[in-house]
């Protein structure tokens, strides 16, 4: 082969390898593009708010005693694996101790009432959320069109940076592939993820794209009704009036994150 037809062979060949590259990198930004405009008003029939929030009135949930119904199927729904190692589970929404879920809202008084009783808790899709900032290839981000706390697993890198960041513990990381554990339950309408990726709690921003309701909320209101989920910038809206005339507290508000999610006691 002469030294003209090599070079344009190397020519050609590294025009290849720059055409997968970019079509490669196109791959990884389209997911966060797709999340960014899924359930923001722009597609048709998408449910849409300025600011989405959620009111977990902890007086109705405690009266169904061992009910898993939100945690059942918010989990189904989203191929979250059922892993039982310590260290290793994998929770969207899960539920936690009282006086650890508050603990700067526990007194004797309260916890004559409360004490070890459950909690539901998931991620709070803060107005501040520090996992965004600290996050180094933005697979967290935050919505700009209603304040959902994303996460886009093809940009993760597995630092575990926000899972450090995040005050409530809202983040699992996949120290094992998830998929085995899942056995014969996948959901084929929402993706499994893969060993080495931090997942969490979306707001089912899937479903509200197709005008659906978040799952746990759901699969709440056939229950006990405990959940209350809506757009904390429409003062008509069910979760604004509840706010305006029952008493909330929110998880360490001290720390200025403002969690979007609401206890009632």
């Amino acid at each position: 082969m002469d030294k003209g037809k090599r070079g344009f062979l190397k020519i050609a060949g590294c025009s290849v390898l720059g055409a997968l590259s970019a079509a490669w990198a196109r791959s990884a930004v389209a997911p966060a593009a797709a999340q960014r405009e899924a359930g923001s008003g722009k597609l048709p029939g998408a449910l849409s708010a300025k600011r989405w929030g959620m009111v977990v009135d902890m007086k109705k949930c405690l009266q169904k005693e061992g009910c898993q119904a939100c945690i059942e199927a918010y989990h189904r729904i989203h191929n979250v694996p059922d892993i039982e190692r310590p260290g290793e589970e994998i929770k969207w929404i899960w539920k936690e101790k009282y006086e650890n879920t508050f603990p700067n809202h526990a007194h004797k008084h309260i916890e004559r009432a409360l004490k070890d009783k459950p909690v539901i808790v998931t991620c709070n899709h803060c107005e501040d959320p520090p996992c965004v900032r600290v996050c180094p290839t933005q697979a967290t981000f935050k919505r700009e069109s209603d304040g959902i706390v994303m996460m886009d697993q093809h940009r993760c890198i597995g630092c575990r940076y926000c899972i450090v960041a995040c005050p409530y513990g809202s983040r699992s990381f996949n120290w094992s592939d998830p998929r085995p554990a899942l056995g014969d339950r996948i959901n084929p309408d929402f993706p499994t993820r893969t060993k080495g990726v931090v997942e969490k709690c979306n707001f089912c921003a899937e479903r509200l794209a197709r005008g659906q309701i978040p799952a746990c909320v759901e699969a709440c209101s056939q229950v006990a009704g405990a959940l209350i989920f809506g757009d904390l910038e429409d003062p008509n809206s069910e979760i604004s009036i509840t706010l305006s005339n029952r008493y909330s507290i929110q998880r360490k508000p001290a720390l200025g994150t403002n969690p979007q999610i609401y206890y009632l006691t």
